[in-house]
């Protein structure tokens, strides 16, 4: 039986789930998803981040779980810390039949197994479970309904070894769910190990980027970077803002050049331990601190709805980083606004992703210049802008 009003596929009890959360209709990725889902049949997704692909997958995965049955029947494979906790929370919610562990590296591991000996659902990411796994503490036997979210980070990561060794465990009857914002030879070649005969469902092309999200670039130079970013920061009409800068030191001094300013800030890098990344996390989740100064390994662990505006302080190497940080706003239909900053040494480079991503007048608006590149030489032609006024009359750092 189904909730006509959600589309096929969706039951009462979820439909009564998604209501109590203020969801009244379904993203495109989930409308697409979860009716092949509730089939049984094997699903390779290509699903930009901010699409909504938990409640995706989450909703075929708690309208199967048998509440008469013990164990572990479902188990969701993820690349970070940050996104298991996200995702055990947005399960949870799904169902009062949900009883979700989520496991992951960093703390120490007792209250994580305290919750495997009752759970239905693991959110695990598979360094922390495969330790679980070899002592014994978790039972992968029962595991109808697999998941490897976010497979292509989990590549990136290498995390391949320590993945096949867990999916060996888990049996080969099953409905398995591989979701990746792109769908490259190496993870066609992980579905083939691990599906059986899926369908394949993209909802956008790999280097898509919301379309409710506003791209800007400015010039910069070295020591005035930090004034600009508070500048910015103060003149904008936002919400949540996240920063985004290269290394772990340079993370920890904005945080704390912006906290001495007055800016409620909380910071997120690899000198962290796990209690403190969450503890910061949680703050700015809560609106204790409304900016985040982070590195690009969390790019894909930070979903919040209430970010607007993504600030790269620090230029991303690649396109699809590119795509994973200004996907953090935008979210859930809201609009965003993503910020980079570009010093001179760093224009070629920034360039050539505005290039892929066509955004070539947002590039050349505020003043940068835009080098065409032909056979047997180059021409280069300049484009100005002036910065674009939002309705409120602030400046919209010439977002378009």
């Amino acid at each position: 039986m189904t909730h006509t009003s959600f589309g096929p596929g969706v039951t009462p009890a979820t439909a009564e789930a998604l209501l109590r959360r203020g969801i009244t209709s379904l993203f495109p990725i989930q409308v697409d998803v979860v009716p092949v889902a509730d089939t049984g049949q094997d699903i390779l997704a290509r699903s930009p981040t901010g699409s909504g692909k938990t409640i995706a997958f989450g909703i075929p995965l708690v309208q199967a779980l048998d509440p008469n049955m013990k164990g572990v029947q479902a188990l969701v494979l993820v690349p970070t810390r940050e996104l298991a906790v996200q995702v055990g929370e947005e399960l949870s919610s799904l169902s009062t039949e949900a009883r979700v562990a989520t496991v992951y590296g960093g703390v120490k591991q007792g209250s994580q197994v305290t919750q495997l000996r009752t759970a239905n659902i693991l959110v695990a990411c598979p360094g922390r479970l495969e330790d679980l796994i070899q002592q014994g503490y978790a039972k992968l036997d029962r595991v109808h309904t697999l998941v490897l979210d976010e497979a292509d980070r989990m590549l990136d990561m290498g995390f391949v070894p320590i993945v096949e060794r867990i999916l060996a465990k888990v049996p080969k009857q099953r409905h398995t769910m591989l979701f990746s914002a792109t769908l490259d030879e190496r993870i066609e070649q992980v579905a083939s190990r691990h599906t059986n005969n899926p369908v394949t469902i993209a909802t956008a092309p790999p280097s898509a980027r919301p379309n409710t999200v506003d791209h800007a670039f400015l010039p910069a130079v070295h020591e005035d970077k930090t004034d600009l970013l508070i500048d910015l920061l103060e003149a904008e009409e936002r919400d949540l803002a996240v920063v985004f800068v290269r290394t772990k030191r340079g993370a920890a001094r904005i945080a704390k050049r912006l906290a001495k300013r007055g800016l409620r800030t909380a910071a997120m890098h690899g000198d962290m331990v796990q209690n403190q990344r969450l503890r910061e996390l949680r703050r700015f989740e809560n609106g204790e601190a409304d900016v985040l100064v982070a590195t690009d390994v969390f790019a894909r662990g930070i979903d919040l709805d209430r970010i607007t505006v993504v600030i790269n302080f620090d230029p991303p190497g690649e396109t699809e980083d590119y795509v994973h940080r200004a996907g953090r706003t935008g979210r859930a239909g809201r609009d965003g606004l993503a910020v980079t900053f570009v010093m001179d040494d760093q224009r070629a480079d920034v360039q050539k992703i505005a290039d892929e991503l066509g955004l070539v007048d947002e590039f050349t608006r505020n003043g940068l210049e835009y080098v065409e590149k032909r056979v047997g030489g180059s021409q280069t032609r300049a484009a100005t802008g002036r910065p674009r006024r939002n309705r409120g009359g602030r400046s919209r750092a010439g977002a378009r």
